[in-house]
């Protein structure tokens, strides 16, 4: 594999460590800052706004850029947002910064990607995005974890520093490894009208809600759930990062087996997946008082939340196979419409005194609503005549499947 691939992983790592470290912060940064946990955690939803709006948009905007060009461009506009938050005095502009480094890093994802495919032969692209999103999963293990420890050590400003220094160090790698001229361009739609065309699909924007739904369900509980161990489980402070980890653990999990599950089974993968997120979620909420129990379940909620991952980003090329720049971007931009939401809709929870607990109802109600969206696809696709959990058809092999399938797994 060449060594551009793992120096954009690299890239991703630096930048993913920021999109969820906040989850170990937020009562420092509340504190600092001088506001309540639940209007802290509105900064994960300001990231996540960046998300939304900077995915579409920067998939266009940076269509005919050379690639190194804008991999650099856009990696430096992620630092000078983490050094003006470091030093941010106040709320606002630390919102403002938050909003501003996530379009950076969206636009960063699209361009890595097509980047990742293009440095490799055709039987190698897979592995390659695979690679590349597997940096994500490193953050949320490593990345998180190290940011809380730093915060708890030196204060949440710090984690901010050290996430601009790593993604200085990835920036200087990307521009020796990642060649000066315009590569990726293979592939690019004929025009804007005729990917939008594709995408006029009902089946395609049900399927945006599930991802909504399903991220928001996870994300809603992982975004408090510092605050939840140690104000309501008990868990002493200095245990938070492994917990964190753990989390992580049980993520990567999640993604092996949903990995293998979603090619055959995707939405039987969802189902299950939503189902199992309900379970967790419903079991946090109702066992919060335990410390060990609640552990245990972080690990579950984990692997919960991100089986459904690879059905979730596969499943949307197949119901709009000719409209692959918009719909990966759009799938994305419902990633982070989850992302958004959900935090919001916690703090609403916890502002209106019902806790911290509370946070893991919201997400029970949330993969609930996934389930729902799932059972509506099967209706749909039975309807069309399709198997609609893929239990005993598998579509044969097509030359361009891989190139689809090693878009779709890009993570959000």
């Amino acid at each position: 594999m060449p060594l551009v691939v793992y120096v954009l992983s690299l890239g991703i790592f630096t930048q993913g460590t920021s999109e969820f470290m906040l989850s170990g912060l937020l009562p420092g940064m509340a504190a600092d800052l001088g506001v309540s946990i639940p209007d802290a955690g509105l900064l994960i939803s300001a990231f996540a706004i960046g998300m939304v709006v900077g995915a579409p948009l920067l998939a266009v905007l940076t269509l005919r850029w050379p690639r190194r060009t804008a991999l650099v461009s856009l990696q430096a506009a992620f630092v000078l947002a983490h050094v003006v938050g470091a030093l941010a005095p106040g709320y606002g502009v630390l919102f403002a910064t938050r909003v501003i480094g996530a379009l950076a890093y969206a636009g960063f994802w699209g361009v890595a990607v097509a980047t990742a495919v293009a440095a490799v032969p055709e039987a190698a692209k897979s592995r390659a995005v695979a690679l590349v999103a597997g940096g994500l999963t490193l953050a949320t293990i490593v990345g998180v974890p190290a940011g809380t420890v730093i915060a708890q050590v030196s204060g949440w400003r710090a984690a901010f520093w050290g996430v601009a220094v790593a993604t200085v160090i990835s920036l200087v790698c990307t521009w020796f490894a990642v060649p000066a001229g315009r590569t990726g361009a293979s592939g690019r739609p004929a025009s804007v009208r005729a990917e939008l065309r594709g995408m006029a699909r009902p089946r395609l924007w049900l399927s945006y809600a599930i991802t909504a739904f399903a991220f928001g369900a996870v994300i809603v509980t992982f975004s408090y759930l510092a605050s939840l161990l140690t104000e309501v489980s008990g868990v002493p402070e200095g245990w938070v990062p492994g917990v964190l980890a753990l989390f992580g653990v049980g993520g990567l999990i999640g993604l092996v087996i949903g990995g293998r599950t979603a090619g055959t089974r995707p939405l039987a993968t969802l189902g299950w997946g939503l189902g199992a997120l309900v379970a967790a979620s419903a079991l946090v909420a109702l066992t919060a008082g335990h410390a060990a129990v609640v552990v245990a379940l972080v690990f579950l909620l984990g692997l919960a939340g991100y089986v459904t991952n690879p059905a979730l980003q596969s499943r949307v090329f197949t119901l709009a196979p000719d409209a692959p720049t918009f719909v990966g971007a759009g799938n994305t931009a419902a990633f982070n419409v989850g992302n958004t939401l959900a935090p919001m809709l916690g703090g609403l929870a916890i502002d209106a005194g019902y806790g911290y607990a509370s946070v893991a109802w919201v997400g029970a109600a949330l993969a609930a609503a996934g389930c729902a969206g799932v059972l509506w696809a099967a209706r749909l696709e039975r309807a069309n005549g399709m198997n609609c959990i893929g239990l005993l058809h598998r579509p044969p092999p097509r030359a361009e499947s891989a190139d689809a399938s090693a878009t779709a797994m890009i993570a959000r």
